[in-house]
């Protein structure tokens, strides 16, 4: 295995413990285990810590593959699907810490299950579906919301009582509808050509 495809699968094996950063502690664990208390205190921005970079991986071992032409079936299938398990996992913790309502994850995930069913079908066809400058940009835009989420609005409550994390989070709403009709609408015509 090379080592883009190892950075790829680490970033997949550091999921759990964003989950577990991530995960509010009942009280009768924090008394058995104060580490637990310790976690729900800081387990937070230690998560938006190790999510940042997680993600930032991700531009890692893409360069590798490209700058060493190591690119493998393997590594095009992991690492698509090492973003989109990072971004709604954390999300999802992100709904159970009641910091973001259910319906935006049901929008991200819903938008990931069609562009991957619509990638299932191209591959029968022989058709490989490249992601678009849209689908990139509105994986920037959901890094950038959910780390300011997972801060509470930090930088941004320095210099300004507005939800700037809110804000983040709408356009990434938006830019992944967007991306996602974008992404159906050309290569639905791929498809069809190839028909």
């Amino acid at each position: 295995m090379n080592m883009a495809n190892k950075i790829t699968i680490l970033r997949i094996l550091l999921i759990p413990l964003i989950i577990v950063l991530l995960q509010p502690y009942p009280p009768w664990i924090v008394i058995e285990i104060p580490f637990f208390g310790h976690l729900n205190e800081w387990g937070i921005y230690y998560g938006a810590f190790l999510f940042l970079l997680t993600a930032a991986t991700d531009k890692l071992d893409g360069y590798i593959a490209r700058k060493y032409k190591i690119e493998t079936n393997l590594g095009k299938l992991l690492d698509p699907l090492a973003d989109k398990l990072l971004v709604l996992v954390t999300l999802i913790m992100l709904v159970n810490l009641h910091m973001i309502q259910s319906w935006v994850v049901t929008i991200i995930i819903s938008r990931e299950i069609i562009v991957t069913a619509l990638r299932l079908v191209a591959t029968t066809k022989g058709v490989v579906l490249a992601a678009d400058n849209y689908g990139k940009l509105k994986m920037v835009f959901q890094v950038i919301a959910i780390t300011s989420l997972l801060l509470n609005n930090y930088p941004f409550a320095l210099v300004t009582d507005l939800r700037i994390d809110h804000m983040l989070m709408f356009i990434a709403i938006l830019l992944t509808l967007y991306s996602g009709f974008n992404y159906i609408k050309t290569n639905y015509r791929k498809l069809q050509l190839n028909v």
